[in-house]
């Protein structure tokens, strides 16, 4: 099993957090890990990307051209990675609507990110409902393992925000079980 992972979207959507929650659970689950952050000139409002591998073998370089998967949180990102992804791979959009995707080679999920955690009761928890969306459709690292690294990352000072967290998470999964 190789992933490799584009994620991408304006700084201040969780675009960093959706990926180094990934690798994060992907070493406890004893997989190799790559992690390689981008920012835009700024940080909140500007664009922001990260590249993530996820493989069961050592991985060569953590550059990737071509990913297997997509996570799109908002339309510029779908414009400028939407054409770059495998075929045969994924995209999962933030938003009610696949419509902007050209590549007619890849299995698309739109997930209304931002609508599930205002109803959840905060909007910063999209990135955690897309999270738990694309551990549904890969099964690529387990929800369990992400709940535990919910728990690391809010722990202390931070720990009444592990439960909207969980929710999120099974939000997300919930929302592509359906």
């Amino acid at each position: 099993m190789k992933k490799e992972i584009m994620i991408a979207g304006f700084g201040g959507q969780g675009v960093m957090a959706i990926g180094k929650t990934i690798v994060e659970a992907g070493m406890i689950e004893g997989k190799e890990v790559s992690w390689v952050p981008s920012y835009g000139p700024e940080m909140r409002g500007g664009t922001s990307n990260c590249s993530v591998i996820l493989s069961d073998k050592k991985i060569g370089s953590p550059i990737m051209n071509h990913p297997s998967d997509l996570i799109a949180m908002n339309t510029p990102s779908l414009d400028k990675f939407g054409n770059s992804v495998q075929p045969g791979g994924m995209i999962l959009i933030n938003g009610s609507s696949s419509e902007g995707v050209e590549n007619s080679d890849v299995d698309v999920h739109s997930v209304p990110c931002d609508e599930i955690a205002a109803q959840l009761g905060n909007p910063k928890v999209a990135n955690m409902v897309m999270l738990g969306a694309y551990a549904a459709v890969t099964q690529a690292i387990q929800m369990d393992t992400l709940i535990e690294m919910i728990k690391q990352m809010f722990s202390g000072r931070k720990a009444h925000l592990i439960e909207i967290n969980k929710e999120a998470l099974a939000a997300g999964s919930n929302y592509i079980k359906k």
